[in-house]
């Protein structure tokens, strides 16, 4: 056991080295193609295994779709044969390492939804070969790595973790839109429960990325990423409940905050919204708080957090309905645009924004709605496609009310304040612009 140990490690450890092992990217979204044009750009070949035709047709087309990747770097790696898409996984006896990156939503119940994960380590085990690397990128509970994909590995293939192949896990950390932090210089916490799958698992990331951050287990690294998002999402819902006290109270939540943020120590900046959106702070706060429930644990701040950050659009539109009273307008007959519906600044991605929550909630009310945004040309809302107005002037003059949802930089804010009837802000961008006419109402 010890020799095919040793000989499958050391042929792996060497392949990863020398940049002669072929990676395998299960998943080109957000996260994976990132990776996978990292990866070539350092040397590996890399063959990414997506299910839907689409993608896979436009990557081996070297036709980009992710904010973050570049469409040249894309074409050149294409083209010279580094980088290529499938749509199964008759490969992956081929593959050296397989870096797992699908995703993991949760149920309308806020358990979590690990179908993808299931299928894919299924599909993955049917061709396991001795000498391979594991890894799992996609967010979720710690145990999963561990307790989910291992079973299912060596059962259906009869090798063993730690002596035949290698799994490890190392949670994504892409921030979309963030033109400082890419996949390469930002940190990367990988851990495995096993000293070798660790020390494959390790080498393998610092080929492409600048600084690894081993620790003890693969349970160890799912609870780090969980823990990161779930920071962030109870601080934004400790200024959201500010901002729905500083309401009450008549004291304007936004003063308050930017003068907080001026101390030099003790204090971190977040700021109140329509609530959170994406596909990290949403949804992983909740699968922590899952799990502890098998521990008999309450995550009392995780659920209060939750509650609070779900409760955001109906307070928005709960504003949104005093401004139309105030001008003498029933929601009913009201013409209201939102100004962005992308989850947050500066990108195409509209996953569970909570723009499209608030638009819900004004469409029950019988409003009439229109949206601009520029990176986001078409959305579904309740099952239905809804396009973006072609021109701000003009939705802007239509519109009884507008409602800034989202903060982009090519969208022109002053534009949009001196040609509204009103103006709700839920993003506090208008703060430091002009408003003479006191058509402004912020969150």
């Amino acid at each position: 056991m010890e020799k095919t140990l040793n000989s499958v490690k050391s042929t792996l450890l060497t392949k990863i080295v020398d940049k002669t092992a072929i990676i395998g990217v299960v998943g080109l979204g957000y996260v994976g193609l990132p990776f996978a044009v990292e990866k070539c750009k350092v040397g590996f070949t890399v063959v990414g295994i997506e299910q839907s035709p689409k993608r896979a047709n436009a990557v081996n087309a070297g036709e980009n779709y992710i904010g973050d990747v570049d469409d040249d770097r894309l074409k050149e790696i294409v083209s010279s044969g580094k980088l290529r898409a499938v749509t199964n996984f008759d490969c992956v006896s081929e593959l050296d390492a397989l870096v797992i990156c699908v995703p993991t939503p949760l149920t309308k119940n806020l358990t979590p939804d690990l179908s993808y994960v299931k299928s894919v380590t299924e599909q993955i085990a049917k061709h396991l070969r001795p000498g391979q690397l594991i890894t799992l990128e996609s967010t979720t509970y710690p145990g999963t790595t561990d307790d989910l994909m291992r079973p299912i590995l060596e059962e259906t293939s009869g090798l063993k973790q730690g002596v035949d192949f290698f799994l490890a896990h190392s949670p994504e950390r892409v921030d979309p839109g963030n033109v400082r932090y890419s996949t390469k210089n930002t940190n990367k916490v990988v851990g495995a429960s096993d000293p070798d799958s660790l020390e494959v698992s390790t080498l393998f990331y610092q080929q492409t990325i600048d600084h690894v951050v081993p620790v003890s287990s693969a349970k160890a690294a799912e609870l780090v990423k969980v823990f990161e998002n779930t920071f962030r999402a109870v601080n934004i819902a400790l200024v959201n409940e500010l901002a729905l006290l500083c309401d009450r109270m008549e004291i304007d939540v936004w003063e308050v905050l930017d003068a907080a943020n001026t101390k030099p120590f003790g204090i971190m900046p977040f700021y109140p919204g329509p609530g959170v959106g994406g596909h990290c702070i949403p949804l992983d706060p909740h699968y922590l708080e899952w799990k502890a429930k098998e521990y008999n644990f309450n995550t009392r701040f995780i659920r209060l957090a939750g509650e609070i950050n779900r409760s955001m659009p109906e307070f928005v539109v709960q504003k949104a309905n005093k401004i139309a009273n105030q001008q003498g307008i029933a929601m009913s007959r009201a013409k209201i645009l939102c100004l962005g519906v992308a989850y947050k600044k500066d990108i195409d991605d509209w996953r569970e924004s909570p723009a499209i929550e608030v638009m819900k909630l004004l469409k029950e009310q019988g409003s009439t709605l229109s949206y601009y945004d520029p990176y986001v040309p078409q959305i579904t809302l309740n099952g239905h496609p809804f396009t973006s107005a072609p021109d701000l002037t003009a939705a802007v003059t239509e519109s009884d009310l507008v409602l800034i949802t989202t903060e982009h930089s090519n969208i022109d804010y002053q534009l949009a304040i001196d040609l509204a009837k009103a103006v709700l802000d839920t993003r506090g961008i208008t703060r430091r612009l002009k408003d003479s006419e006191g058509k402004v109402t912020l969150l």
